[in-house]
């Protein structure tokens, strides 16, 4: 809350109560008393809605004097000039040029608000229409400057943050010391001329069919590898067990085959002593 103070329109309006009170009756001048006591009590207060900051003037002159948000007790004599300080957005749809000179349309976004701290100094020297005065020319002004030193294939691609990012500090340094901060800037969509889009995005899907081609290839040449690496592994075995196997070896198993036949209850004929490799020939029955 604001403290009422005694100044000289306080002195001013004890000298009209005087004069009053000699030239009007008793019961009529105490009337008027009490009606110019309500008057100025009504005049000293001030209301500051939410999200906002109010300025003093007296008579015109700003006091430096800034109120928050909510009801306060002020001079009778001083105005309240309320101004907002929540964060507001400025749409710009600009044709803007690229370093090659080609003319592109760039939809751009800022947002920022009023620095409480600095609301009397920007009432007093730009007033209370600063974006049309100072955010306005100023965001335009920065779009022009940045994207004149990127190319469109950059601003089309992969150079959109960046180029944000030099508006946004082209801002801050420009409107900082007005009392506006900068918050953010946003590049919400970029046009180009339609025979640059064209080929740009003619550039971009030879690029992904390079990506694609490389990736089939390489998936190709690990398949080639994984036969070779199977084949190799059949080889190695067949290698092994080829080695592994003697003469010997398969009449032993013939001898132990020939055992297990003839225990066998099922009805066979087993014939042993075959001349070419020992083992036995069975015959069914018919």
């Amino acid at each position: 809350m604001t403290a009422f103070r005694q100044g000289s329109g306080d002195d001013l309006g004890q000298e009209y109560l005087g004069k009053i009170r000699g030239v009007l009756p008793g019961g009529l001048g105490m009337l008027f008393l009490g009606i110019l006591l309500l008057i100025l009590l009504y005049a000293s207060v001030a209301y500051v809605p939410a999200g906002n900051v109010g300025v003093l003037t007296l008579f015109g002159r700003v006091t430096g004097e800034v109120l928050p948000e909510g009801t306060h007790l002020v001079n009778p004599f001083k105005g309240n000039n309320t101004m907002s300080i929540r964060t507001q957005e400025l749409k710009e749809t600009a044709s803007v040029p690229s370093d090659e000179g080609l003319v592109m349309t760039l939809d751009t976004s800022l947002l920022f608000r009023l620095n409480p701290e600095k609301a009397a100094e920007v009432y007093q020297k730009i007033g209370p229409q600063f974006v049309d005065v100072v955010v306005e020319p100023n965001m335009r002004s920065a779009i022009r400057s940045v994207t004149a030193a990127h190319s469109a294939s950059a601003l089309y691609t992969g150079g959109r943050e960046e180029v944000a990012q030099k508006i946004y500090d082209e801002l801050v340094h420009q409107l900082s010391a007005r009392g506006v901060e900068v918050q953010s800037v946003l590049l919400r969509d970029i046009q180009l001329p339609q025979m640059l889009k064209s080929a740009i995005e003619a550039k971009q899907q030879a690029e992904q069919d390079a990506l694609r081609m490389a990736f089939v290839l390489q998936k190709e040449k690990q398949e080639a590898d994984r036969k070779r690496i199977e084949a190799q592994g059949v080889r190695d075995f067949q290698t092994t067990v080829s080695q592994g196997i003697s003469q010997q070896l398969l009449e032993w198993k013939g001898i132990e085959a020939t055992e297990k036949l003839a225990n066998s209850p099922n009805t066979k004929v087993v014939i042993i002593g075959n001349t070419k490799n020992g083992l036995p020939l069975i015959l069914e029955p018919k």
